[in-house]
């Protein structure tokens, strides 16, 4: 495990515990520790996006899990999207903002604004988030170091054919290369690495990444213990509306088959099954709209959403 810090480093970040009783802590003690052990000096990527951002109270709760988790002896890498936040400004600079198949339409002076937002203000906050619960934070987006290179997105398969058809998006990016040096420097230290989606083409143009897609390319790329994706939904649910907690690869390709999993969540099923095949042992969707939801997934044996493998694991 990691060199414990000092009371004084920790203290304030710790749950008050004073009206739980001793059985209880040891219980909670007993659960968390296996688990602590066995993410001990191993990678975690997180998504970090959609309402969670948004809420004061979940962003802090957030940040705390995140540091929490580098104290704990685990290299916590985040990654985070920032949708709204650039609708909002797109609006305010009267920019007018389209989207083919989710992935938004972006020239020249989008794209501006995207980098603005999201390696800009967006960036700072969550760094400044996890700074102010005790972390140490570095800020960097996918040009810095070559992190990302990317090529641009020029072709996309057509919702009801599934054929790839030509399309022109602008400087929307998809990873080529992955570059991972600089985030092994930050996370190595005491410190952790807050990343924004942002890439650059092997011609120097600078290129919009959606924010799963670059989570899961570092991901495989650093093979990566976990790749947490933080959305609005609590996962994959079975045709009754319950939350499967776990599948594997097959069993995830049976569902969407089926017809159980369906709509937006079968790209997102199918990024996890290549994120896993890549090599990284599980993939997590988690409703980041529950309080300390990183916490309760790594650190509890029942976790928080539905975890993808490509065998049946444990939850935690």
């Amino acid at each position: 495990m990691a060199t414990a810090k000092s009371p004084s480093s920790t203290q304030s970040q710790l749950p008050d515990t004073s009206d739980v009783s001793a059985h209880v802590q040891a219980r909670i003690l007993a659960e968390a520790l296996p688990n602590m052990l066995r993410y001990d000096e191993e990678t975690v990527v997180i998504k970090f996006g959609g309402h969670a951002m948004g809420d004061d109270e979940l962003a802090k709760a957030f940040a705390q899990d995140v540091v929490y988790l580098k104290q704990s002896g685990v290299n916590p890498i985040v990654v985070h999207g920032g949708g709204p936040q650039i609708a909002a400004m797109l609006k305010k600079l009267e920019i007018k903002s389209d989207f083919v198949q989710g992935l938004r339409v972006t020239d020249k002076p989008t794209v501006e604004v995207v980098e603005m937002v999201l390696a800009g203000a967006i960036n700072k906050e969550i760094v400044s988030a996890i700074n102010s619960q005790g972390g140490k934070a570095v800020g960097i987006c996918g040009k810095d170091a070559n992190l990302m290179i990317a090529r641009r997105v020029t072709e996309l398969p057509d919702p009801e054919s599934n054929q790839m058809k030509a399309v022109d998006i602008g400087y929307v990016g998809d990873p080529l290369e992955v570059n991972p040096h600089i985030v092994d420097v930050i996370s190595k230290s005491d410190l952790i690495p807050v990343i924004a989606p942002i890439g650059i083409s092997r011609e120097g143009d600078t290129l919009n990444i959606n924010a799963d897609t670059f989570a899961s390319a570092l991901a495989a790329r650093m093979r990566a213990k976990r790749l947490l994706l933080l959305t609005d939904v609590e996962g994959v649910l079975d045709k009754s509306g319950e939350l499967i907690g776990a599948l594997d690869i097959e069993t995830a390709r049976e569902l969407i088959r089926d017809g159980t999993i369906t709509g937006g969540m079968i790209p997102k099923i199918e990024g996890c099954i290549e994120v896993v095949e890549a090599g990284v042992e599980a993939v997590v969707i988690i409703n980041g709209k529950v309080p300390h939801s990183v916490l309760l997934e790594l650190l509890t044996d029942h976790g928080a959403g539905t975890l993808v493998s490509a065998r049946t694991l444990k939850k935690a």
